[in-house]
């Protein structure tokens, strides 16, 4: 097959107007085309008056190979690379070692099906509780302020994703199209199979859950096994008289062990007792830039309108998002994250007397409000700098701040846009209603962040304002605190997946720092299965590199 890419075609063109763009592109007859499956639809909306579709299409013809010598050196007609997914290998019969995974989010999920695929029946412990479970108490923060700290949107199968938009778009390098193999993995476990052609793919948070159980499911029928409510006190790790480090287990708060020398360790960002843990007992690791800010929210009838134009609420279009960037004067950058059109602003907590926002959609993308994180990127020698967990600290400061300012009772503290440029505490709010739950509380955010926090995303609003029209409208609301945007930490492995200094420790996802979305430490997590799958069989790296081709 060929693939044809930047295929451009109207937002309300006919089915048959598929096959005739191909047609006209390569200058063949309608006998030489004989199958069309389209790999990618996105949109280009840069002109609201005429926004098009751009297709990704993968075609079969009679004669490729006179088409592709026609073509020659044209970027946008290529042979179809092969995408199909290749296993590290196999664990041999008979194998007994088993390894574990801690940690249900993507990152671990991933890991977990493709070590079970490959034969090497994980164990994947999980603090939280299975997700059905786990949802019952994230709901009791939202609607009875009842915070369970091992329950709740950070801990608990499925991870931090579960409980979001359900993006699954990333700008990870991926050559060796780990992606695809996570997205064909969330299609069979019930995921729509839009998500594999469309450009910003998204599941929502009822169907992830769903979709998790199948995993789940499909784990343990290849011998994997599931300890839910299993939080990790400490590791085992054998030292060497030469000082050389060689994980041998770990301890449960209930007191048991578990013995293993391969564990992958896909804790999430916000599993700061794992941490402490890890710096007592000597895993290399170090601080890492993150961010911190507010969640905003607009209607989204009108981010729809500035972004689409006339063709807003065109059903293939859905709701519209947005992705912002402002360089600030004194040289901080200050963006959007996480955006989630049609829905809401949910709480965050996992600590007691502690406040933190995230965003959430459900598929349809239908709640009023659109929101997203506006966050100011900081740094561990600029902003928190000594301790490798300075950066813990200082979130835990900011979430308690937020904590007291919102009443105590994990209301959150709230402004509108034109207060909080204006430097004036707010007393009341205005149209746009504000989604959080268990409720929020106005008051003036700027009392109890960073100044130079305050200061940057008081000069980005109106500079936002001007790409979006209405972004910096007085009655916005800004909701407090967002400093969950990625791990404060990472710990840093090596080409072959292991921590620097602790051999079978395989550091992974979020957590260890390096992913940043549901997409992203899926892949991770897929990457470090490999590793593990490649030191248990005792693989070097050429012959591991072969295997994979």
């Amino acid at each position: 097959m060929l693939r044809l890419t930047e295929l451009k075609l109207p937002l309300d063109h006919s089915p048959e107007a598929l096959r005739q763009v191909v047609l006209d592109r390569l200058g063949i007859s309608d006998a030489d085309l004989l199958d069309l499956q389209v790999f990618r639809r996105g949109h280009d909306a840069r002109k609201k008056n005429a926004i098009h579709l751009i297709y990704t299409l993968d075609v079969a013809l009679r004669d490729e190979a006179t088409v592709l010598r026609r073509f020659q050196g044209d970027a946008h007609v290529n042979p179809t690379p092969d995408m199909r997914y290749r296993f590290v290998g196999h664990a041999p019969a008979g194998e007994t070692r088993r390894p574990l995974v801690i940690g249900a989010g993507p990152c671990g999920l991933l890991a977990a099906l493709v070590l079970a695929q490959s034969g090497f029946r994980p164990i994947i412990l999980e603090r939280g509780k299975a997700v059905r479970e786990r949802t019952k108490d994230t709901w009791g923060l939202w609607r009875r302020a009842e915070l369970n700290p091992e329950s709740n949107v950070q801990f608990g199968e499925g991870g931090a994703g579960t409980f979001s938009d359900g993006k699954l778009y990333s700008q990870i390098k991926d050559p060796q199209h780990h992606g695809r193999k996570v997205m064909e993995e969330f299609v069979k476990a019930g995921a729509p199979e839009e998500i594999l052609y469309l450009s910003k793919p998204h599941i929502g948070t009822f169907r992830l859950v769903q979709m998790v159980e199948h995993m789940r499911e499909e784990i343990e029928r290849l011998g994997g096994e599931y300890r839910f409510s299993s939080r990790v006190t400490d590791l085992l790790v054998d030292i060497a008289p030469d000082g050389t480090r060689q994980m041998r287990g770990v301890a449960l708060a209930d007191g048991s062990v578990i013995e293993s020398d391969h564990v992958v360790l896909a804790i999430g960002h916000s599993a700061r007792d794992t941490f402490e843990v890890l710096r007592q007992r000597g895993v290399y690791m170090e601080a890492k830039p993150f961010s911190v800010g507010f969640r905003i929210e607009h209607p989204q009838r009108m981010i729809n309108e500035c972004r689409f134009g006339p063709f807003a609420g065109n059903k293939l279009l859905g709701a519209a998002d947005y992705k912002l960037v402002h360089h600030g004067s004194d040289g901080r950058s200050v963006y959007s994250f996480c955006m989630c059109p049609g829905g809401t602003v949910v709480a965050a907590a996992s600590e007691p007397g502690r406040v933190v926002t995230n965003g959430m959609s459900q598929y349809q993308r239908a709640e009023r409000n659109a929101n997203a994180a506006i966050v100011v990127g900081i740094e561990p020698e600029r902003d928190y700098p000594g301790d490798v967990l300075a950066g813990v600290a200082l979130q835990r400061r900011l979430e308690e701040a937020a904590f007291l300012a919102g009443g105590s009772n994990y209301h959150a503290p709230a402004q509108t846009v034109g207060d909080f440029l204006a430097g004036r505490p707010s007393t009341s709010l205005g149209e746009v209603v504000p989604s959080y739950k268990p409720g929020v509380t106005p008051t003036d955010l700027a009392a109890f962040m960073p100044d130079f926090v305050v200061r940057a995303i008081r000069e980005a609003l109106p500079a936002f304002d001007r790409q979006i029209r209405g972004f910096a409208r007085p009655d916005a609301v800004l909701t407090g605190v967002e400093t969950r945007t990625s791990s404060p930490v990472r710990i840093r492995r090596g080409a072959d997946g292991q921590s620097l200094n602790t051999r079978g420790l395989f550091p992974a996802g979020e957590g260890a720092g390096y992913a940043g979305g549901i997409l992203s430490a899926g892949v991770d997590g897929i990457k470090m299965a490999e590793a593990v799958a490649r030191s248990m069989l005792g693989l070097g790296g050429e012959e591991a590199a072969r295997r994979v081709a």
